[in-house]
């Protein structure tokens, strides 16, 4: 069943009752809605005055629901999940800890492939030049050594907007392409997790300050997914600069947009679990394919 994405950005107090996520008014103590947790995937918190029961906590974990908090500029900061999500933990944990580094090398450069593609894709589909994509794409190597990502995403960003700049903290689109990115990192985190994986041991990203190394692998050929909602975003509404609510819910859609996977059509969100799934069967020397869906 797909899990439902829930996003508060009001004064809320949270409560559990008979499974039941309880949203009350804090004022007037209106319950102003409710929904199964067993029902829920994501839980987004965006407002300074939410106040959430440890037992809401609890269940949440226990369903695997991950908790996301927003900092003070509405951007995703900080990620809750469960200490283990699958009952082989330990041994899938043993296995992704183990892996060799030729097998790191070549699950990066499939990775980086899958990327370029679907960042080619996304420029064929909005009549953009493109063609060169597919040579960068063939050129990666085992490792990425030459850096053919880094080479394609310069390409890639010049076409797919006019003056830009990708920064973290730079003007439009930059706010758009930041709340979508930190929702998707927290997206695969989830799915890593239920798959058994741990996502701090990255395959290529290893930065000793980065909590969820593996997790921002994983992502790399699912941001053009988030790059096509934020080009609908801007084409719909060109005037709306700013990261509001009605922003927000038009990027949250990520979670069920459909996607082609292993030649089928599945939401995204279920992708990212065949996607984990098939990283785990590579680490535990069951498969040397990483399934990535296609634009």
């Amino acid at each position: 069943m797909l899990k439902r994405s829930i996003y508060i950005g009001n004064p809320a107090y949270l409560k559990l009752k008979d499974q039941q996520l309880k949203i009350e008014d804090p004022v007037t103590k209106e319950i102003k809605g409710s929904v199964a947790v067993e029902d829920m995937g994501f839980l987004i918190l965006d407002h300074a005055q939410i106040t959430l029961s440890h037992p809401v906590i609890l269940s949440l974990q226990q369903q695997n629901v991950a908790i996301i908090s927003c900092d003070d500029s509405h951007l995703p900061l900080g990620l809750m999940l469960p200490l283990t999500g699958h009952v082989e933990h330990s041994e899938r944990l043993k296995h992704q800890i183990n892996c060799s580094e030729p097998l790191r090398k070549q699950l990066w450069k499939q990775t980086v492939e899958a990327k370029i593609f679907q960042q080619k894709e996304l420029l064929r589909k909005l009549n953009l030049p493109y063609n060169i994509m597919v040579d960068y794409m063939n050129a990666v190597k085992s490792g990425d050594t030459t850096n053919m990502e880094g080479i394609a995403a310069q390409y890639y960003w010049k076409q797919l907007f006019e003056d830009f700049t990708r920064e973290r903290k730079g003007d439009a689109p930059n706010n758009f392409l930041n709340f979508g990115y930190a929702v998707l990192r927290s997206m695969v985190a989830r799915a890593l997790v239920s798959s058994g994986l741990h996502p701090t041991i990255g395959i290529f990203h290893r930065n000793k300050y980065n909590a969820y190394c593996l997790a921002d692998d994983i992502m790399e050929p699912y941001r053009p997914y988030v790059d096509a909602l934020v080009v609908n975003w801007m084409d719909k509404s060109p005037a709306s600069l700013i990261l509001d609510k009605e922003a927000k819910k038009h990027l949250l859609r990520l979670a069920t947009q459909d996607v082609y996977i292993n030649g089928l059509q599945r939401p995204l969100m279920t992708a990212l679990s065949i996607t984990t799934s098939s990283l785990c069967k590579c680490f535990m020397g069951e498969s040397r394919i990483v399934h990535y869906p296609m634009l």
